[in-house]
């Protein structure tokens, strides 16, 4: 059976300690039977996002459109839910 390679999505900032502590955390997470990529989105590039979640960064989504997993710091329970699927 071929899965797809989950994608999360990890709202961020430059210079934020947090922020690549949980990409850091995140990372340490994947294995070859969960195999996922990390798409990083810079909060500041965008006045909408900035809006959005300014002081909640780092934001962790497991896709664009899911809901938010977790935000300061990686909540390893509710990630490694969604890599058992």
């Amino acid at each position: 059976m071929h899965r797809t390679t989950l994608r999360f999505t990890l709202y961020s900032r430059t210079y934020c300690h947090l922020c690549q502590d949980m990409l850091d955390a995140l990372n340490a997470l994947q294995t070859p039977e969960h195999p996922f990529t990390v798409d990083v989105i810079d909060v500041d590039a965008d006045d909408r996002l900035v809006e959005r979640f300014d002081e909640l960064v780092p934001v962790l989504y497991a896709d664009l459109d899911g809901p938010e997993l977790c935000h300061y710091f990686l909540d390893e329970e509710k990630v490694r839910a969604v890599l058992q699927g």
